[in-house]
């Protein structure tokens, strides 16, 4: 069998992280990948060996173009603001890419990424994972001049953990419905309030 073309595979992964945010992870397999997609079972395991493999890649595109828009919302010249850039992402992310979005906020990691992973992607996730901690590190100094542990904890706070509990059931509603301006104005003023207190000391932090 030829190799699809790639923009053929690229349509197939398009159809995987669709599937992937209504149905969850569990509910992909070769077979309904392939019926949804119009190809036939062997296109996937041709194209990436697996059905493991394809989610696997699926995840991790989404994942790497969530961290560059991140990045670019980011390169603000007021510390405050590329906090605020960083923070917004999953909004303007699930506006240009719903089902990436809700995959990506909505199904655990390990449901896409699990023991099977082939060698090179699991390279490619090592590599996601530290670009992700080098913006936090990289915000936290702008913010406060520091890149201790305590300080990190804070920035992700409002980078990770607060943009979670205040987009997670925007986008576990219909599909396309977004996030409201109202819920991004409000993510915004707990964000600033969380930046308005300076992270803990170091020193006093682990002492404690």
């Amino acid at each position: 069998m030829p190799r699809p073309r790639v923009h053929d595979l690229d349509a197939l992964l398009d159809t995987a992280e669709r599937l992937v945010a209504e149905v969850g992870a569990a509910g992909v397999t070769a077979r309904s990948l392939a019926a949804a997609a119009g190809v036939p079972n062997g296109t996937i395991y041709h194209a990436f060996g697996s059905i493991t493999a394809l989610l696997g890649r699926v995840w991790l595109r989404a994942a790497g173009d969530f961290l560059d828009l991140q990045i670019e919302l980011a390169d603000q010249a007021d510390p405050v603001d590329a906090v605020l850039g960083a923070a917004s992402t999953p909004a303007v992310f699930a506006q240009r890419r719903p089902a990436a979005a809700r995959m990506l906020l909505l199904v655990k990691r390990e449901h896409l990424l699990g023991p099977d992973l082939p060698a090179e992607l699991a390279d490619d996730l090592l590599a996601l994972d530290k670009r992700v901690v080098s913006l936090l590190i990289r915000l936290t100094h702008r913010m406060w001049g520091r890149r201790d542990g305590p300080a990190v904890e804070v920035l992700t706070t409002c980078v990770v953990d607060l943009p979670t509990a205040f987009f997670r059931r925007a986008l576990s509603g219909p599909p396309g419905d977004g996030v409201s301006a109202d819920t991004r104005r409000r993510l915004e003023a707990a964000v600033r309030a969380v930046l308005a207190i300076d992270p803990p000391d170091h020193h006093r932090s682990t002492k404690d």
